[in-house]
């Protein structure tokens, strides 16, 4: 299966628009879960749950906005290469693999949009919800919560470095420099 997938990937020469949507939308998750659990921190609202519907529902909502947006679009693309496609070729491909590959890789990427935003929340909400389970953790959960969304970030600017072929500490770093800017920008707004 994974080789079919590659495979269509290859055809549509849409690895790279796979990437790019992971680290967007996955940027996106994680920025907005650490713009939430600021706000929350700045209000000093402290109920958990509540923080943790809020956070969820946000984290549900990009992930519905990534899969969807995705799919409208990249269908549109999708159907409109193959139209020109077939077009050169004089021929319908409806059932060949650019066919398959026009059908499939825009759930794939929608897939890739919607999930990377709602896997990388979660991963930041780990934190609130163990504390919400009756877990006793070393530190603050929100705090802890923050700590995962900037490490989480700076990973994501490491990836981007990787594919760069640039400096994976130095990207990871500019990555970091957004997040601690956003955070900064909110202390500034929200916190009077």
């Amino acid at each position: 299966m994974l080789g079919q997938i590659n495979f269509l990937l290859d055809i549509t020469r849409s690895h790279d628009i796979v990437r790019r949507y992971f680290v967007v939308n996955g940027f996106d998750g994680a920025l907005t879960m650490l713009g939430l659990i600021i706000g929350f921190i700045v209000s000093e609202s402290d109920d958990l749950l509540v923080i943790m519907n809020v956070c969820l529902g946000a984290a549900i909502a990009l992930g519905m906005s990534g899969l969807s947006s995705a799919y409208i679009s990249e269908s549109a693309e999708r159907k409109h290469a193959l139209g020109k496609l077939e077009q050169a070729m004089i021929s319908d491909l409806g059932d060949s693999a650019h066919g398959e590959a026009s059908r499939w890789v825009p759930l794939l990427i929608a897939l890739v949009n919607g999930l990377a935003p709602l896997v990388i929340s979660l991963l930041i909400l780990t934190p609130i919800w163990l504390t919400i389970l009756g877990f006793t953790l070393p530190a603050s959960p929100l705090y802890l919560a923050i700590s995962i969304a900037l490490l989480l970030i700076f990973l994501l600017g490491v990836f981007l470095g990787r594919i760069a072929g640039i400096s994976w500490l130095r990207s990871g770093v500019q990555t970091l420099a957004v997040a601690v800017v956003t955070a900064a920008l909110i202390y500034l707004f929200a916190g009077h």
